[in-house]
């Protein structure tokens, strides 16, 4: 199947998500600065950062196929703090026993570059039941966390600790498809049109 759009981003999960709903995609490896700025909020965060993304996947492919460039960024946030990734077993601990039994909310912003950027954001709230100490620590130990927002995979083991979502399931995840079909759709790159290339 020819690929559609770049995707710039080394998440598998956004990968998996992009496949769910048909689109081929190629990565590129793309670094940004994913720094907090001072006094920025967690919508203007993930905005800046996921069309810094495009952006720069747009300009690495310059002479090569002409394709869109795709990108998102997501943030957890509680008490009005943003969580990223942990940088390892203490603070992702500490982050998990911050979700327990409360109710966060989940920053994912997607953005495509094709020559005219566009964005767009969702925001979704996950309710944690509280969770025991013991959970948290073998939680942990099973290696998901380490690299998620976070510090959780609410498509993985961490789905048991989830109560309530009001929002975007796919969001959380980290590539909201409501929203990425809707940009893709204003780039002409419509989905499920051809009943042939679904069914083959």
């Amino acid at each position: 199947m020819r690929p559609l759009v770049y995707l710039a981003s080394r998440s598998p999960r956004r990968r998996e998500l992009l496949r769910q709903i048909g689109v081929a995609h190629r990565l590129l490896d793309i670094e940004v600065d994913e720094r907090v700025r001072e006094g920025e909020s967690p919508s203007d965060y993930v905005l800046r950062v996921s069309q810094d993304k495009a952006v720069a996947g747009l300009e690495a492919c310059l002479g090569a196929a002409k394709l869109p460039v795709l990108a998102a960024d997501t943030c957890v946030v509680t008490d009005n703090q943003m969580l990223g990734k942990p940088a390892g077993r203490e603070e992702g601990l500490r982050m998990l026993r911050r979700l327990s039994g409360s109710t966060h909310r989940v920053y994912t912003a997607v953005a495509l570059d094709n020559g005219r950027l566009a964005t767009r954001l969702s925001v979704s709230e996950v309710s944690f039941r509280p969770l025991r100490e013991a959970e948290i620590a073998a939680y942990w130990a099973s290696g998901e966390p380490a690299d998620k927002a976070g510090g959780y995979a609410i498509q993985g083991l961490a789905a048991q600790f989830v109560r309530e979502l009001r929002g975007s399931y796919s969001g959380v995840m980290g590539l909201p498809l409501f929203e990425t079909a809707e940009l893709l759709a204003e780039a002409g790159i419509e989905l499920l049109t051809d009943e042939e290339k679904i069914t083959n």
